[in-house]
């Protein structure tokens, strides 16, 4: 079974996750910071952002591949994919900002909201199938 949504957003989040390291790794040759981060903020900052990227971007993918898988492709299921992906990307943006910024709050509300509405209605799918 073919599953367009979680395909989609995974091959997105996969040229995404090298964006954000192609960033690191010009600040790094911008910063003269071969290893770690040299105590560079701006370092840090991409850093970071690419991190925080792989450390919610799978949670979101497996949520989103077992939903479609139990409950099908759906236009909802789109709309949240693509808007991860773009608050991922005013997250990125947002880190090289003084904070507080309107990307970086923008990226961290969606990523929290999507996380937690994909596992909520996780447990409801599989215990409404399970009746």
């Amino acid at each position: 079974m073919i599953l367009p949504i979680t395909l989609t957003i995974a091959g997105a989040a996969a040229l995404l996750n090298v964006w954000l390291g192609y960033r690191v790794g010009q600040r790094r040759i911008s910063e003269k910071v071969s290893i770690g981060d040299g105590g560079n903020d701006l370092v840090t900052c991409r850093m970071r952002a690419h991190a925080n990227f792989a450390e919610y971007t799978p949670f979101v993918l497996i949520l989103i591949g077992l939903i479609e898988l139990a409950d099908g492709t759906t236009l909802w299921l789109w709309a949240v994919g693509a808007l991860y992906i773009l608050a991922r990307i005013a997250h990125a943006i947002g880190m090289d900002r003084p904070a507080p910024n309107p990307f970086r709050l923008t990226g961290i509300l969606v990523t929290m909201l999507t996380l937690a509405g994909l596992g909520i209605y996780a447990v409801v799918l599989a215990h409404l199938h399970a009746v």
